[in-house]
């Protein structure tokens, strides 16, 4: 047994002072080291084909298991370079002439070197190329002994398929495992001569996996998405690092959408991100209710929402009172224009009693223009209708008599009474599923009213992402398609980011505002697709013909992730149990889970499943689940 002790002591690595890193003890043994109950063996490359592709290390790089790669890379200086050079070459010719004076064969493999010395040596006189010495090595690590042998095996016969000569270090076990570390250090000197274009096939690495985000970069708030479908790595996504921080998600029914928009959520909030989420469907409740977040189920008893409202900031705005006046108008323009018949929609005379009536509602409030009165309880609709009623223009009463629905009639529990709730909070979610029909455009114009009002708060300045599920939803307004378009123009002026996902990509791409969303969306995650949009998505989005198979084929939860800094990946999105019974809307689930099933227990049809080795490796669950067969520039007020 090693104990741990200062670097260089009785192990080859130079006394630099304390070592930065030190296990408490080393069994050292013929063929492997022992770290800390962990077993480990180094492989050395000694051999090499004579030619190399690009990404001829990528094998060993995506290897699916515990194995450190380090290539220590020396420059050779070009007078000593041409020197070694001349003498190989002395030597290779000297044994050329020997053969042919003995008489013997021509030997291919002498004449294949001869000719590769002399022409690497003429590029090394003209400066074409330079020459390196480089070391190559892997170490393997297992639980056990016999585990390892097996690793080792594995190893060595991915080396040898790529034709490359390997051997063990096994007198030199520490050695061997001190030069993998990401230390810098070789203490082996195992090395082979490069030359620049041999040596830049391996550099930079091409792997499959993106790049991880930086985790110091200020207001870093990576993202774990799930695990790459090429490797086992983990697919991390920083939508605060891209050109702006709008994504757009499309796929058809079932490919997991709203799946993946949950696990967004929810994992940006353990970043610190402020949510705000528009749910037409009511699927974000249980994730709301375990997080502690703000739910306003918009037609729900009980659930009110005062257009009139001013909001909290108010005093850094000195025509805020204006601009609610003039929402109000729009409000009220689209409850009456959604009604049909001769009396729809608002006239100049209607305007002009209206705008009345909304400032002497206010002003009977206290609420005035000056700011210090703007803290008031603001007036409610019933009171704009009261003031209409008592005009003596005509047109005020007539006006009263077409807002009765929404004051005193059916369609008055929205707008009867102060708001309810505050949307404050980290999670706030606006469920529209109550709504009905005829209150849905007045309903989401308020949404989104009151999400622009967050959003663009200058008094609470903060990382914000606004998630709109099924965006085809809100495309289909006028006044939810020119939010979104506004929102994706001016949220990155707001330290704000935009998330849309829909099933139909011809809702976004058929349209100018859509187009525009599209066009302004740094981060794009296509799951799959329906044959008739794959020529289109081709088009917008460039994608190869393997591209477009995958996503033609993709099941449940496989999606391609395209990054504003042109990084394309596929992966899997993976949950753990726990987040997968929050975030699941299979049937069969949320029925399980309600009759009684404890959720943090994750999924009782799930208890004899062993886990994958990707689970395994990176201690998450599954994804969406399988059937069982088979499986420009302006931040301006939007309204």
């Amino acid at each position: 047994m090693l104990p741990g002790r200062r670097q260089g002591a009785g192990t080859g690595l130079p006394a630099r002072g304390p070592a930065l890193f030190t296990p408490p003890a080393l069994l050292v043994e013929s063929g492997q080291v022992e770290v800390s109950g962990i077993c480990a063996t180094t492989i050395v490359v000694v051999g090499y084909p004579r030619e190399v592709g690009p990404g001829w290390m990528e094998p060993l790089l995506a290897y699916p298991g515990r194995l450190d790669v380090a290539l220590h890379v020396d420059p050779t200086p070009p007078a000593l370079a041409a020197l070694r050079l001349r003498r190989q070459l002395g030597r290779l010719e000297s044994d050329r002439r020997a053969d042919a004076a003995a008489g013997r064969l021509v030997d291919p493999e002498l004449d294949a070197a001869a000719a590769d010395a002399g022409e690497l040596a003429r590029q090394v006189a003209r400066g074409e190329a330079r020459l390196f010495r480089v070391g190559l090595y892997l170490t393997a690590y297992a639980d056990t002994r016999e585990q390892l042998a097996e690793e080792a095996a594995r190893v060595t016969a991915l080396a040898h398929s790529l034709l490359l000569t390997v051997r063990r270090a096994r007198y030199r076990t520490v050695q061997g495992w001190v030069s993998t570390l990401p230390l810098g250090l070789d203490l082996l000197h195992i090395r082979r001569a490069f030359d620049t274009q041999a040596l830049a096939a391996g550099i930079p690495f091409t792997t499959p996996d993106q790049p991880l985000p930086d985790p110091t970069r200020p207001g870093a708030a990576p993202v774990v998405l799930g695990t790459n479908l090429h490797s086992t790595g983990l697919v991390m996504h920083d939508r605060w690092a891209q050109p702006n921080y709008n994504s757009v998600t499309t796929g058809a029914s079932g490919a997991g959408k709203s799946f993946l928009m949950k696990i967004d959520v929810l994992r940006s909030l353990y970043q610190g991100v402020h949510v705000t989420v528009i749910d037409p469907e009511d699927e974000y409740t249980r994730l709301a209710d375990a997080v502690g977040g703000t739910r306003l189920a918009l037609g729900a008893p009980g659930v009110h929402l005062n257009p009139l409202d001013l909001p909290a900031h108010s005093r850094h705005d000195p025509d805020l009172l204006t601009r609610r006046a003039l929402f109000c108008h729009t409000l009220i323009s689209t409850l009456l224009g959604d009604r049909t018949g001769p009396d729809s929609g608002l006239g100049a005379g209607d305007r002009a009693v209206l705008d009345a009536a909304i400032l002497t509602a206010y002003q009977q409030a206290g609420i005035t223009g000056d700011p210090g009165t703007w803290t008031r309880p603001a007036p409610l609709l019933a009171d704009v209708a009261a003031v209409l009623t008592g005009l003596e223009d005509p047109a005020g009463p007539a006006l009263a008599a077409r807002l009765a629905p929404f004051v005193s009639g059916s369609y008055a529990g929205l707008f009867a009474h102060p708001t309810s709730t505050q949307p404050t909070g980290h999670l706030v979610v606006y469920s529209l599923r109550a709504l009905p029909d005829e209150l849905r455009a007045a309903g989401t114009l308020l949404t989104l009213d009151a999400i622009w009002r967050t959003v663009a708060d200058p008094a609470k300045r903060r990382r914000r992402l606004v998630v709109v599920d099924e965006g085809w939803l809100l495309m289909s307004h006028p006044a939810g398609a020119t939010f979104l378009f506004r929102l994706a123009k001016a949220a990155r002026k707001h330290w704000a980011g935009l998330a849309i996902a829909t099933q139909d990509s011809a809702d976004l791409l058929g349209s100018e505002l859509g187009r525009a969303v599209v066009a302004n969306a740094a981060t794009h995650i296509l799951l799959r697709q329906d044959p008739s949009v794959i020529d289109e998505l081709r088009r917008v989005y460039k994608l190869t013909d393997g591209e477009a198979t995958q996503l033609l084929t993709a099941g449940p939860g496989d999606a391609l992730l395209l990054t504003g800094t042109g990084q394309r990946t596929a992966l899997r999105v993976l949950a753990s149990p726990a987040e997968y019974d929050l975030i699941t809307t299979d049937p069969v689930d949320t029925t399980t889970t309600s009759a009684g099933i404890d959720a943090g227990d994750g999924d009782p049809r799930d208890v004899a499943r062993p886990q994958t080795p990707a689970e395994a490796e990176t201690g998450l669950g599954r994804g969406p689940r399988r059937p069982a067969v088979r499986p420009v520039d302006d931040d301006t007020d939007p309204f």
